[in-house]
Formats: C-alpha cells, sequence, structure tokens
C-alpha cells in the first residue's frame, strides 16, 4: 500500500465517527477564525504563492468542473434537461447521478441511461476552468489528483501526469470482478447511444458484458457498483505517492479546487495532513460553498470562498498568462 492510499484510509476510518458533522455540510476539524482579507488581496495572494511554490498538487474535485459548465450531476438545470431530458420526464430524476443509483428495472433500461452519461461526459469539451488552470500552471512542476472520473484532466494531460482515484469513465470492468482487468467503454458507449436513437433503452445485444464470466460491465468507477481496485486503482496511488516523494522537501503548494462534503478525505483532509508535516508545504483551497481552513495551518494556507471559474481567470490575468 502507498503513502497516499494509506493517509486516505487513515482519515476515511476517522471520519466514521463525525458522520454528523460531514452530514450538516462542515467538518470536525478545528478551523481558523481569522476573518477574510477582501477578494483583490486573496487573488494577489493566491499569485504569489503559485510564483514561490517549487511545485504544485492539484486536487481537483467535483466543484471544479461544474464551475465550468459540468454542473448536472446534483441539479435539475438546463445543462440535466439538454443532456438527460427525456429520463427526466420518464423518470423525475433531478440530477444525473439520481439516475446512477435508481433500481433499473432490466440491464438494457439500466445501459440507456448510463451510455448516456458516459456519453455526456465523454464528448463534453474541456472546460474553460481547466484551460485557465493549465495556464497558471505553465511554469511549474506540478501533478494532478482528481476525484473526477469525467476525464476532463485526460483531456489535456498525459496519464503519468494525472492520478484518477475514484475511476476513470473511458473503462469498463466487470461487475463481479472477476479479472483484474478494464477495457474500453468509448467504443461500446458510442453503439449504444448510437442505436438507442430517441429511446430509453439499448438493444440487449449491445449490453456490454464481462469477456471472461459474461456477467455484466460496469463503468469502471467508484459509486455504480463493486469498484476493482485492482492494479489499475494501485497504479494511481503509485503516481501521487512516487510524485509527493520526490518533492517531499520542496516547496509544495497543495491546491485544492472544488471538494464537497461527500468525499473530503480523499483530496482535502490529506492536503491539511500534509500541510502541516511537511515544513515548506503551503495550501489554497477554492470553493464556492465553504471556506474550510484549519487553524493548524492556517499561517501557511488560505481559502477563497468564491467561484472557481472566476478565481481562476483572475489568477490567470494576474500572471499575465
Amino acid at each position: 500500500m502507498t503513502s497516499y492510499e494509506q493517509l486516505v484510509i487513515e482519515l476515511t476510518h476517522r471520519s466514521f465517527s463525525h458522520q454528523a458533522a460531514y452530514r450538516n455540510g462542515g467538518t470536525p476539524y478545528d478551523l481558523s477564525d481569522c476573518n477574510p482579507v477582501p477578494y483583490g488581496q486573496q487573488i494577489e495572494t493566491f499569485t504569489r504563492m503559485i510564483e514561490e511554490a517549487d511545485c504544485v498538487l492539484v486536487g481537483g474535485a467535483s466543484g471544479l468542473s461544474a464551475a465550468g459548465g459540468g454542473d448536472f450531476y446534483y441539479e435539475d438545470n438546463a445543462t440535466y434537461r439538454k443532456h438527460f431530458g427525456k429520463f427526466a420526464e420518464r423518470y423525475g430524476f433531478r440530477g444525473a447521478f439520481e439516475g446512477s443509483f435508481y433500481r433499473w428495472p432490466t440491464a438494457e433500461a439500466r445501459w440507456g441511461y448510463l451510455a448516456t452519461f458516459l456519453d455526456t461526459t465523454l464528448n463534453a469539451p474541456l472546460r474553460e476552468p481547466y484551460k485557465d488552470l493549465d495556464a497558471i500552471l505553465a511554469e511549474k512542476d506540478f501533478f494532478v489528483l482528481t476525484t473526477n472520473q469525467d476525464t476532463q484532466f485526460m483531456k489535456i494531460y498525459p496519464w503519468e501526469k494525472v492520478a484518477e482515484i475514484q475511476g476513470d469513465h473511458r473503462f469498463f470492468q466487470c461487475s463481479r470482478c472477476c479479472t483484474d482487468e478494464v477495457w474500453d467503454a468509448i467504443e461500446p458507449v458510442s453503439r449504444m447511444v448510437e442505436a438507442m436513437g430517441d429511446g430509453l433503452v439499448v438493444p440487449t445485444e449491445l449490453v456490454p458484458r464481462c469477456p471472461h464470466c459474461g456477467a455484466e460491465a460496469f463503468p469502471w468507477v467508484r459509486g455504480y457498483g463493486n469498484f476493482l481496485q485492482g492494479e489499475l486503482y494501485e497504479e494511481q496511488y503509485c503516481k501521487v505517492s512516487d510524485w509527493l516523494d520526490v518533492h517531499a522537501q520542496q516547496k509544495i503548494l497543495f491546491l485544492e479546487l472544488g471538494v464537497g462534503r461527500i468525499t473530503p478525505a480523499f483530496i482535502q483532509e490529506p492536503f491539511w495532513a500534509l500541510t502541516a508535516q511537511l515544513p515548506q508545504a503551503s495550501y489554497i483551497a477554492v470553493n464556492n460553498k465553504t471556506r474550510f481552513l484549519p487553524r493548524a495551518i492556517e499561517g501557511r494556507g488560505m481559502a477563497i470562498r468564491a467561484d472557481i471559474a472566476d478565481v481562476l481567470v483572475d489568477v490567470r490575468k494576474t500572471l499575465g498568462r
């Protein structure tokens, strides 16, 4: 087990005794009570911290994609209706994730929905906040850790620069985990969507199945089913752990973008712990809903409560990129 995975497991176990705090949108950590400085000063500080850092570990979560238009997961909004309108009308879903946990009557109906979901993310253009973040990181040694499964980071960075610890919409796995293999989802998803047309179900022969045991396949993502924590999963933790080992003695900036309250133990809380442990580390969080900065790192950190897209645009402009 790698060092970062071990940290995640320890923090996840610790969180079990504080579920009430998380359910209420909070955190059990002792937070700084310092008043935030004006927004313009926050942008200047963000810019200075980027320039002074030797390297940056980005923690990109759902709020980053939502800031660029990927806001259909939990909301019944115009974006959701554009891509999932026929399912909303038929089943009354109020966000994409509702359909992911629905008890579908048949595999054909389930894959009508899942194929639509995967096709929506796989074919989404690179969102503006990702472009702005890339410009901000242009002159830095950096690595990306993400809980997003929507492949946005993979549209811009090579495999070795990104750790996807919650899975990736581009891959299928066996729902029974009979094999450690994952395989391509892009082509099967395209075929299902084309065959479905304006309907809600896919043909029986297109329901994806495991090439080894014949069981129904599933997207290789945590949350849909029996998530395969095999070789590919361990590779993701190896990438981020190895990067941290190499850069531990440098001035690392931990940059957290859009972490919500569902899985703070994957990015947010490890970033807090590592900032406290590493003497030259610093920390920035940007979130449009919370401003969480632990008291233990308030002298080396900053939390900005604002729209992530706006913040990244303003930092990019301040950097002159």
